[in-house]
């Protein structure tokens, strides 16, 4: 079975799933987007509310900001995959709970088993937590480093910026160091480098599609 068909199969289940409380209140379940040979993977928290509507994950406001920062590190959502800790939105965009993480952490394993990312960037402190436990965020955002057999950086979620405008600063830091960061992992497993390609516009434009890969 191709890593394509994988991940269709695993949304598939995903669909239906009822591991946990969370699928009663879901209209849509977020496997993730993305293509299945992605190097980079991106691993946020839970759907909102207009990723239960849509099934799609950051469609909102946080969802823009993250293209405005991937357009800033040369980067489109074509490139990436994305997805969450948890499937379904919990309720009121609360916190996932610890049966619900461990009910879906089955799926995010097999998604990244058969998507084999050079790097996970995680967008908050729980997807930060499945790879690196009981450290602090503010602490460790934008560092690189091997987990197992990937490199994993944490980073603050795109939403942290929309309620705390003081972090914006710190996240287009992060990302801004992602290119580099992506050539460093892809020279340590032995990949030839990226050569990326100048930006010309600001942030503020659209992202432009770039062959990466």
């Amino acid at each position: 079975m191709s890593a394509e068909e994988k991940l269709d199969q695993l949304a598939k289940e995903i669909s239906t799933c009822e591991k946990c409380a969370l699928h009663e209140s879901r209209k849509k379940s977020v496997p993730g987007d993305g293509p299945a040979n992605a190097e980079i993977m991106f691993i946020g928290e839970g759907p909102g509310f207009h990723e239960n509507e849509q099934g799609h994950p950051f469609v909102g406001a946080a969802g823009k900001f993250l293209d405005q920062l991937l357009s800033q590190a040369n980067v489109t959502r074509a490139d990436v995959f994305i997805a969450n800790v948890v499937k379904c939105r919990p309720p009121g965009n609360r916190d996932p709970l610890p049966e619900e993480l461990s009910a879906c952490d089955e799926y995010l394993e097999a998604q990244i088993n058969a998507i084999n990312p050079s790097i996970i960037v995680t967008l908050g402190r729980f997807s930060m937590g499945k790879f690196i436990p009981d450290v602090k965020i503010s602490a460790v955002h934008g560092q690189m480093r091997k987990v197992g057999e990937r490199y994993v950086i944490p980073m603050f979620h795109p939403a942290a910026a929309l309620h705390q405008p003081l972090l914006k600063p710190a996240i287009l830091g992060d990302f801004s160091k992602l290119p580099d960061q992506l050539n460093e992992a892809r020279e340590a497993m032995g990949k030839p480098k990226i050569v990326f390609k100048k930006k010309e516009e600001n942030v503020d434009d659209k992202p432009q599609q770039l062959n990466m890969f």
